[in-house]
């Protein structure tokens, strides 16, 4: 269905441009924007690269282990129920240190794998519960402290100071998230 919706926006798109506009420059803006395109695959693919491997040596060094100890008390108190020693728990935390450090994409694999784990602690009926739901909420407003993907987005587009959104960042996620908790 998807192909098909947008199949016909690019028919529409180029009928629009021949009737109403001069098509080389339709033309010209296509492949100008393929370029800009492939620059920002590049540029995005090269900011997970570097936070990817940032996570993987501060997991080998153990940090990840003390930030998810860190994390463990407050999550406790938001995902009720779990047992003591619950992986899920762990991969929870995981993926909470990963969203704070704005790995946005690196997240998401420890997320998944958090989604998972909780299925099979707690959801015998195939149904979602309370907790998954949280998990999914908690990703969705993606609290970070160095929101990485943003910073290199506006790195690539020219900004002087990327991380100059850090405040905003902090204000609008913060308030996503204790919102949809709260609800």
């Amino acid at each position: 269905m998807i192909g098909i919706l947008l199949s016909l926006m690019i028919f529409a798109s180029v009928i629009y441009s021949i009737l109403c506009s001069d098509p080389s420059a339709a033309a010209e803006a296509a492949v100008t924007s393929g370029e800009q395109a492939i620059g920002l695959i590049i540029t995005l693919a090269g900011a997970m690269a570097v936070w990817g491997g940032i996570m993987k040596v501060a997991d080998r060094a153990g940090l990840t282990k003390k930030l998810t100890a860190l994390l463990k008390p407050a999550l406790k108190l938001i995902y009720r129920g779990l047992p003591e020693n619950s992986e899920a728990l762990d991969s929870i935390a995981m993926n909470t240190a990963a969203n704070l450090l704005g790995l946005g994409n690196a997240a998401t694999p420890l997320g998944i794998d958090a989604m998972k784990k909780l299925e099979r602690e707690e959801n015998p009926n195939g149904r979602a519960t309370l907790n998954m739901i949280k998990l999914t909420v908690m990703n969705a407003c993606s609290v970070e402290i160095i929101p990485a993907t943003v910073a290199a987005l506006r790195a690539k587009a020219g900004s002087a100071s990327p991380m100059d959104i850090l405040p905003c960042v902090l204000l609008v996620s913060a308030a996503s998230l204790t919102v949809a908790l709260i609800f």
